[in-house]
């Protein structure tokens, strides 16, 4: 959802950070645009809203002719760059550190977390192996939502199906975790929610089939089994795979 500026806080006399370490000041892309300040939201405008969305989606200082490029191509180079010199004062307005410029290079300032690199932080680190994100509540987890729904940049559409595919299979890995540590009830609801993500992703059911049969609930395996089967068929003209069949043949008729 996008935000309209109206009106403009000055932020500059807090500390970037509170005493327990949180940032105070948060971006947020995952379901909508949000840019927080202790939790409170801080309106900005679409202009600014896309030259921040943009740069949280890059580690690294960007050429400041590249993001103009990038977020106004269809207009001359010379607008495009007054464009983006617009953008950065309306984000100066704030008084708030949001964007860190050396030079001709621009960049998110350390100052602000963003949801999407915590995200990639917690993905990859379940493929590292590290499973402490285990013990969080699965909303607390950031792979629930889509990026930037409603925004059709280009730069946008790559990124999204970056984050829904990394997002389905940390939901994936966290399903089969708990399926093995014998937490059913969790590995079920990371399951379901892969499964919501992308109903037609076989092996999103799969680890959803194996956690019902794990937890000795074999009718909602087969149930899961056969809501998929006939989805399968009425949208792809597909049958599931020999593999996922496997697991629920001792249950078929």
């Amino acid at each position: 959802m996008v935000v309209a500026a109206t009106q403009e806080r000055d932020l500059s006399t807090a500390p970037s950070r509170t005493p327990a370490g949180r940032p105070r000041l948060q971006l947020r892309l995952i379901s909508g645009f949000d840019l927080a300040h202790d939790g409170r939201a801080v309106p900005v405008v679409l202009s600014a809203q896309r030259v921040l969305a943009f740069l949280a989606l890059h580690e690294r200082a960007l050429r400041r002719g590249h993001v103009a490029g990038v977020l106004w191509g269809d207009v001359p180079e010379d607008r495009a760059s007054g464009n983006l010199r617009s953008a950065l004062w309306r984000l100066g307005r704030l008084r708030a550190h949001l964007v860190h410029a050396e030079g001709s290079h621009i960049g998110l300032a350390d100052e602000v977390a963003v949801d999407v690199r915590e995200a990639d932080l917690l993905a990859y680190s379940l493929m590292k192996g590290d499973h402490d994100c285990l013990g969080r509540h699965l909303d607390e987890l950031p792979f629930l939502g889509e990026l930037l729904p409603g925004w059709y940049d280009d730069w946008v559409l790559i990124e999204r199906e970056r984050h829904r595919q990394l997002s389905l299979h940390a939901l994936e890995m966290i399903c089969e975790l708990l399926t093995a540590a014998g937490r059913f009830g969790p590995a079920v609801t990371a399951g379901l929610a892969a499964v919501r993500e992308e109903p037609l992703r076989e092996s999103a059911h799969r680890g959803l089939i194996q956690a019902y049969l794990a937890e000795g609930n074999p009718s909602e395996a087969l149930r899961d089994y056969r809501l998929y089967e006939k989805l399968l068929w009425r949208e792809l003209r597909l049958k599931p795979s020999g593999r996922l069949s496997e697991l629920v043949s001792p249950l078929l008729p």
